[in-house]
């Protein structure tokens, strides 16, 4: 069997993009035509680019004062942005205690990063973060649907809770 040619459509739907390959196929003389459907998640597509979500925490070595923290924090909100990325949601949690020490250190700083890239871009930017030695560990995932939603509550909930700090209401639990 002989494969004279092979059409791909897109078809964009809510929480899917189907592809039909059509395939033209000879065999013996014979003209076959044959559809294959392939279901994919949607992915945000720019630019004919496909963009997915991530998030991704460091924790910064304690040596630093909190300008030069933030001077680090600056670098690689920068990073993103210049490559591509758009950066959703930037959290600063602060010094925090280390569950156990890293690199002899018993505390760092906390931030997290939700981001929206090219899976092609993540190695280069975690490579960024393993060359720089202000980062004590790093971690990047990437959300699906579920992790979005569940960002976006802890989100809402953070900025209630600021919102009722100021007015100095107390927050009922949910």
């Amino acid at each position: 069997m002989i494969i004279v040619s092979c059409n791909i459509v897109f078809i964009v739907g809510k929480s899917k993009i189907i592809v039909v390959c059509i395939l033209q196929m000879k065999k013996h003389d014979l003209h076959i035509t044959k559809g294959l459907l392939l279901l994919h998640p949607l992915k945000k597509l720019i630019n004919n680019k496909m963009l997915n979500n991530y998030e991704t925490v460091f924790i910064l070595t304690p040596v630093l004062s909190d300008e030069q923290a933030k001077e680090t924090v600056n670098r690689y909100k920068d990073y993103l942005k210049e490559n591509g990325a758009t950066l959703v949601h930037e959290e600063n949690w602060g010094l925090k205690k280390l569950a156990y020490p890293i690199k002899k250190k018993s505390s760092g700083f906390y931030t997290l990063f939700q981001f929206t890239a090219e899976p092609t871009f993540i190695n280069d930017y975690e490579v960024s973060f393993k060359r720089d030695e202000r980062i004590l560990r790093f971690l990047t995932v990437s959300l699906d649907k579920f992790s979005l939603e569940y960002a976006e509550k802890r989100r809402t909930r953070r900025a209630e809770m600021k919102e009722n700090r100021a007015n100095k209401q107390p927050v009922e639990n949910a």
